[in-house]
């Protein structure tokens, strides 16, 4: 969902219950990871995922500390799954790219070749240019478009909890409650509603399932993200999938279409999240090399925009060290550091309140720090 939504704290019954699942040689560094996970446990932080990985293997590990259920006191463990929200947008903005290196899509085509004629109407209705949109636009967040998860409409129904949403409903409702943010390709503006045509995009060109589509160009059994799936449309409760939190709110019941269509949709564990995103840094994904280039090139812009945006990832610093990095609304966090060829995925039941990354990075980072020093 957008990244415009503020958390407001919350309080809850603080949880004492600790569980872990350690696959790392190294003793003293999954103690440290352990104490990490411990001292973010509080009356915000019911239950919190982790998963840390390294190309070489050399640090494999997963862990989980507190509750799935507050109410339930169920404890949680670290192969559950959790609604990924807009990490999803990784995942597709991948599987277009899958599809143009085969030659089966232009990034340049204009989005008008593959959306159903209702959604061309109903965009060029509410002041877009459609036939100037093009693939690439939607992939980066240039197109000019709005979100519809800012209508007053999405807002009320967030939380009637059972509502069925449509793709063309949730377009209907941009050009409804908003205009476009401004002209094609000249500025970043996040959008859900690009990616949800992203979504349809994938559909059209393959003529599968979003979900499926992505799992077969992804070749996710291949590289072992055997827990990675669309969620069934009306809810995963096998009691595998934790329970996530938005204000006084268990989202448990929440109805997936609420984030399905491409924007969101994707269920997984921080394991598969780590897993995933050190096989596409590191060419397991693409066929061809030069597509992750393409993935991760700068978009330039007349002035200087709130979020350096490529395809389906962001790129920013953190104490001094390039990091590529996409977050879900509900809690969800994944980071690729190129210079360690680490990747870090983080999922809280309760998102933190504060604003930027998740606060267990920082520990996380420390510990690697120190680690790295030792020489160990």
């Amino acid at each position: 969902m957008t990244l415009n939504y503020v958390l407001r704290k919350i309080r809850i019954l603080p949880v004492f219950f600790l569980g872990l699942l350690l696959s790392c040689s190294n003793t003293d560094l999954s103690k440290q990871f352990q104490s990490d996970l411990e001292s973010e446990l509080s009356d915000e932080n019911i239950g919190i995922l982790v998963s840390i990985n390294t190309l070489d293997k050399r640090i494999n590990w997963c862990g989980a500390i507190g509750y799935s259920d507050k109410n339930e006191k169920t404890t949680l463990r670290a192969d559950q799954t959790f609604r990924i929200a807009s990490v999803t947008k990784t995942f597709l903005a991948a599987t277009v790219l899958r599809l143009w290196e085969d030659g089966r899509i232009s990034l340049d085509d204009p989005i008008s070749k593959y959306i159903s004629e209702e959604h061309y109407s109903i965009l060029k209705g509410g002041g877009y240019a459609v036939d100037s949109i093009l693939i690439r636009h939607l992939l980066t967040h240039s197109s000019g478009m709005a979100e519809h998860t800012n209508s007053p409409k999405y807002e009320l129904d967030f939380m009637q909890t059972r509502h069925a949403w449509s793709r063309t409903e949730q377009i209907k409702d941009l050009v409804t409650y908003s205009n476009p943010v401004g002209k094609v390709g000249k500025q970043f503006s996040y959008s859900d509603t690009g990616y949800i045509l992203l979504g349809e995009i994938v559909e059209k060109v393959t003529g599968q399932s979003m979900g499926d589509a992505m799992m077969e160009q992804l070749n996710s059994k291949g590289l072992g993200l055997n827990n990675t799936y669309m969620e069934n449309f009306e809810g995963d409760f096998t009691g595998k999938r934790i329970h996530q939190y938005y204000q006084d709110s268990d989202t448990y019941n929440f109805h997936p279409s609420l984030d399905y269509y491409g924007g969101g949709g994707l269920l997984s564990t921080t394991s598969d999240l780590s897993k995933f995103y050190i096989n596409l840094f590191n060419h397991k994904v693409f066929h061809n090399p030069s597509t992750l280039d393409t993935m991760l090139a700068p978009v330039t812009y007349a002035t200087e925009q709130s979020l350096d945006y490529r395809m389906g990832v962001w790129q920013d610093e953190i104490d001094g060290k390039k990091v590529y990095i996409h977050s879900g609304f509900w809690g969800t966090q994944v980071f690729y550091f190129p210079e360690k060829q680490l990747a870090v995925a983080v999922n809280y039941g309760q998102r933190w309140t504060n604003r930027g990354n998740a606060p267990i990075i920082n520990k996380i980072l420390k510990t690697l720090e120190q680690y790295y020093q030792e020489g160990k």
